[in-house]
C-alpha cells in the first residue's frame, strides 16, 4: 500500500506530510500512529533507540500514559526528496498535574511507499505553568485556525 504523499516531496508535500503526522500524533492512538512507520523502522527518540513498528506502538503506548493532556504542533523547516526535519512543540502534564512544554527537532526518511524508515528525535522538557500553556483545543488534531509555532512565537 502507498501513503500519499510519496517522494520525492514538493515543498507542499513536506508540508502536508508533517500536518498529517502531527493530526495522528495528537490521536494519542499508538495503533494509528505506528502504522505510518515501516515495519522495519529505526528510531532515535531522546536517548531510546527503537527498531520497528511493534516497537514504536509499546514507546507511544507508555509515552501517552504518562504524558496526559497531550497537545502537539509541528512545523516543516527544511524537506529533500525522501527527507522532511521538522521541529515541533507539545504540552502535557504528569499525574501529579505538573505542566511541561516539549521542544524538539525530529529528521524523516521515508521509503518509496511514503512510509517513515527513519527518525532521529531530540527534545527538551521545560516545566511550565498551567497558566503558561499556549494550546488550547479538544482532544483530537489541533484546529485549521489554531495558532502554529512561529504565530506562536515558539
Amino acid at each position: 500500500m502507498t501513503r500519499m504523499p510519496v517522494p520525492p516531496f514538493s515543498f507542499d508535500d513536506a508540508v502536508k506530510k508533517v500536518r498529517m503526522a502531527e493530526d495522528a500524533w495528537n490521536t494519542r492512538d499508538p495503533e494509528k500512529v505506528a502504522l505510518a512507520y515501516t515495519p522495519d523502522t529505526k528510531w532515535r527518540n531522546r536517548s531510546e533507540f527503537l527498531n520497528g513498528r511493534d516497537e514504536v506502538r509499546d514507546f507511544l503506548t507508555r509515552k501517552w500514559s504518562q504524558e496526559n493532556g497531550y497537545r502537539l504542533i509541528k512545523e516543516i523547516w527544511s524537506h529533500g526528496d525522501n527527507r522532511i526535519a521538522v521541529r515541533f512543540s507539545y504540552e502535557y502534564h504528569d499525574t501529579d498535574n505538573n505542566w511541561f512544554r516539549a521542544h524538539g527537532n525530529e529528521n524523516w526518511e521515508f521509503d518509496a511507499k511514503g512510509y517513515m524508515a527513519v527518525r532521529h528525535a531530540s527534545i527538551n522538557d521545560v516545566a511550565i505553568a498551567e497558566s503558561e500553556r499556549l494550546f488550547h483545543w479538544p482532544h483530537g488534531p489541533r484546529p485549521v485556525d489554531h495558532a502554529g509555532l512561529s504565530d506562536l512565537g515558539l
